[in-house]
């Protein structure tokens, strides 16, 4: 997975240990890591012919879905900030530069199964990421 290299907590107990900057941060970090690698999967799937129109449109709507989420993601974090939840450390780096991942635009080399295995493993991580920092902002959800 070409998000292996990022450090991410293992197992949810550890996650909840990360400070709240810090979890914002990893899960923009990990739905910018997505933004290219998906656009490069809907180029690639879209020259599979045997491929139905409905495929094609659901792999759209996943990328269009993850760039909605961290659309989100952002202005939430900029809610945040502007509370005083957070600190405003996190300018900036949502952008491709913050990942500290360096994609390259060469065909993948990982097969369709493995590269969804890849993305359902990181948006598990983003989902629980996600729960955790809601039960921490909003503790009277009965988190």
């Amino acid at each position: 997975c070409h998000t292996s290299g990022m450090l991410t907590p293992n197992g949810k107990e550890y996650a909840q240990k990360i400070p709240r900057e810090e979890l914002t941060h990893l899960i923009l970090k990990l739905l910018q890591a997505w933004k290219e690698p998906l656009s490069h999967f809907n180029q690639h799937i879209e020259h599979h012919q045997e491929l139905p129109d409905d495929s094609l449109s659901k792999a759209k709507q996943i990328s269009n879905m993850v760039h909605e989420l961290k659309t989100g993601v952002e202005k939430v974090t900029e809610k945040m900030q502007s509370m005083g939840i957070i600190s405003n450390s996190l300018n900036g780096m949502a952008s491709s530069e913050g990942t500290g991942l360096s994609i390259s635009n060469e065909p993948n080399t990982m097969s369709d199964s493995d590269f969804i295995h890849c993305f359902r493993r990181d948006s598990n991580k983003v989902q629980s990421y996600l729960k955790i920092l809601k039960c921490r902002i909003m503790p009277e959800n009965s988190c």
